[in-house]
């Protein structure tokens, strides 16, 4: 799906301004910038599949739904039977076709046996706990969305079904609306209490989403992910009266260790029953009650471990493909360990113990670089069992509580710094050589560009707060594409400034070029080198800052963030005011070092981030110090890389110096 542009071809000896604008450069721009955007909005990954979705719904609707087909060993209901039959059978079609695991076969086998027993018409009892038994099953195989970002809008949500449900379901969701007669099945009630027992919001959620065939049931996936989770939360609390909330208030705030039981995801995926089985009945429909109505009192953040959970459970399986000697399908679940498991907590892991998340970002490539190898099978479970501690001091660090208002203010601090840092030293290189060139009208341009970026990294975040989940996969390359193309255009940019740092040739470049080279189409380009080297800072940023903002100390978040833009604006103060007072040859030279330094950096976190996504391979390096301020990891495939911009840099100056040599005066 995803193609690297082809780069332009590198002339560092030719004169002018072309060498760094050609015009085969802004295809490669346009691509670039489509693509970056799309990956975000668009990597699929098999979290996101809808098919293990209609699977987890079809078996829900079963193990609800059978016992009005199937009484005592009878058909009770020819038309409900049938279309249990159907779900069944369609559900173990759809996972015949999902992508093999080491699990496949045992969900196989679940499937073919609940048709079974559908046929022979077992019991409801031993039918729910097959189809549930089956659907957790699938869940751990194959993650689907559990619960929305943050906790629904009931106003909206009741907006939604006044809109959308009512004139089925009923105003009060008692399944009698206006267009209710005539339709086969009839609508349901949701106020149906012995239907709302059994029903979890994330049922509700996949009904919405998705619709049920044959009915008049449609889907509601052109809603935007919030909007439906609001009206699945609002449909959930049809079933219990606003007076059993005020009970259940009462419960939840008297009796503090039933609230540690609780967050979003736990809520949305609970079953009544469940609930009711641990606390009694009416104490668990008071709490749902209220809970449903009230789900901003559980804390949003999905738990860390849950995260950590998964990882550990695609561990194990990677494992066992491995000593099957399914290699491929060992590195696939290995690479789905880091991006679906570990990555989501990693974040919050480096607010926290940035050596411990480093520890176990080495150990995972450490892993997927033994399974490349081919290491003996118990080589590689030495790798998962040390993981597998390592995991368990995640955990221990961030089950520790909430993070204090001092370490949330370092970190806010810390990530601004770092991030911005990079983007700053680029664009006021960029507007001091304009200023130095006296263009102050292209000036407008690289304002333009890093203004967009900002503006685009807050379309990314809301995106990824109410409409879509970032995946680990997404979040890499995006990284990684990024500071490949940024470090590929700074190495042009450097090797031509490098060629500007003699003053004779500057004068003669002025004389003869820069009024005609920084045209409209010079403009854009540095518009979108700006937007490119902003945007792929911002998103990193955005990531990390949703994850300390959920830890709580959002006065301090704020006041970390506050600080590190002052940092960053004396920063850009300072490099534009004295950069002013430099020769224009000291100017040059200074600046193609700084630039070319930054290429080094971002060609080597570039390169990482594509080896954390899978879309290159893990050689380690022994011995050689990580560093991600210097972009420098310890595995061939990063350092190779950045040797090679070294390589084409030295080759470029060393070029520069012989042309300038050669044209001097004797």
């Amino acid at each position: 799906m995803y193609t690297p542009c082809s780069s332009a071809r590198i002339r560092p000896a030719e004169s002018g301004a072309r060498t760094i604008l050609h015009l085969s450069f802004f295809p490669m721009l346009g691509l670039a910038l489509v693509f970056m955007i799309s990956v975000v909005l668009a990597t699929p990954s098999s979290a996101q599949s809808t098919a293990p979705q209609t699977i987890w719904r079809l078996l829900d609707y079963v193990a609800v739904d059978y016992p009005e087909a199937v009484q005592d060993g009878k058909i009770v209901s020819q038309t409900e039977y049938d279309e249990m039959k159907e779900f069944s059978a369609t559900a173990s079609k759809l996972i015949g076709g999902l992508p093999e695991t080491p699990n496949s076969p045992d969900l196989k086998a679940k499937a073919r046996a609940l048709e079974q027993n559908i046929a022979s018409k077992a019991t409801p009892a031993e039918i729910a706990v097959a189809a549930r038994s089956l659907g957790v099953d699938l869940v751990k195989a194959y993650p689907i969305p559990l619960s929305p970002a943050a906790a629904p809008d009931l106003a909206r949500g009741q907006a939604l079904y006044a809109q959308h449900c009512g004139a089925c379901h009923g105003a009060d969701g008692r399944g009698d609306g206006a267009q209710a007669a005539g339709l086969e099945p009839p609508p349901i009630a949701f106020t149906d209490a012995a239907r709302a027992r059994e029903r979890s919001v994330l049922a509700l959620y996949q009904v919405i989403e998705q619709g049920i065939d044959g009915t008049s049931m449609a889907s509601f996936a052109d809603l935007p992910a919030a909007d439906r989770w609001a009206l699945a939360f609002y449909v959930g609390t049809l079933a219990y009266p606003a007076d059993m909330a005020t009970q259940g208030q009462s419960i939840w705030d008297t009796e503090p260790p039933l609230r540690t039981q609780f967050d979003l995801q736990n809520l949305v995926g609970l079953r009544p029953a469940v609930l009711a089985s641990q606390i009694g009945d009416e104490k668990a429909r008071q709490l749902v009650a209220y809970l449903r109505r009230h789900p901003e009192a559980t804390k949003s953040a999905v738990p860390a471990a849950a995260s950590l959970t998964l990882a550990r459970t695609r561990l194990d399986e990677a494992m066992a493909a491995y000593r099957k000697g399914e290699r491929r399908s060992a590195t696939d679940l290995a690479l789905s360990a880091y991006l679906d498991g570990f990555e989501p907590v990693e974040a919050i892991l480096s607010a926290r113990d940035k050596p411990l998340m480093i520890r176990i970002e080495s150990a995972m490539a450490d892993l997927r670089s033994a399974i490349a190898r081919s290491d003996p099978a118990d080589v590689v479970a030495g790798r998962v069992a040390a993981l597998d501690g390592l995991f368990a001091n995640a955990e221990a660090v961030l089950g520790a509580g909430a993070a204090s208002p001092t370490s949330s203010f370092l970190a806010s601090f810390t990530i601004l710094v770092r991030e911005g840092l990079e983007a700053i030293l680029i664009v006021t290189a960029m507007l001091s050589f304009l200023a130095k060139a006296d263009r102050r009208d292209v000036l407008p341009y690289v304002h333009g560009g890093w203004i967009a970026a900002l503006v685009a990294g807050a379309g990314t975040w809301g995106a990824a707060t109410w409409l879509i989940s970032i995946s680990g996969a997404s979040r890499e390359l995006t990284e990684g594409f990024g500071g490949v193309f940024a470090a590929l255009v700074l190495l042009w940019v450097g090797i031509w400034m490098h060629g500007k740092s003699h003053a004779d040739t500057w004068q003669r470049y002025i004389r003869e070029r820069l009024g005609s080279a920084l045209n409209r189409r010079s403009a854009w380009f540095l518009f979108a080198l700006a937007f490119i080297v902003v945007y792929r800072e911002v998103f990193e940023t955005i990531l990390f800052y949703a994850a300390i903002w959920g830890q709580g100390n959002g006065g301090a978040v704020v006041g970390g963030g506050a600080a590190a833009t002052v940092v960053l604006a004396f920063i850009a103060f300072v490099i534009l005011r004295y950069s002013r007072a430099l020769p224009i040859g000291k100017f040059f030279a200074y600046s193609s070092g700084l630039i070319a330094v930054l290429a080094v950096v971002l060609m080597g976190k570039g390169s990482a981030a594509l080896q954390e996504a899978g879309y290159l391979p893990v050689t380690l390096w022994a011995g050689v110090p990580r560093s991600e301020l210097l972009g420098l990891y310890p595995t061939l495939e990063t350092i190779s890389a950045q040797l090679a911009i070294v390589v084409m840099l030295t080759i470029g100056f060393f070029h520069n110096r012989r042309l300038a040599s050669a044209e001097r005066p004797a």
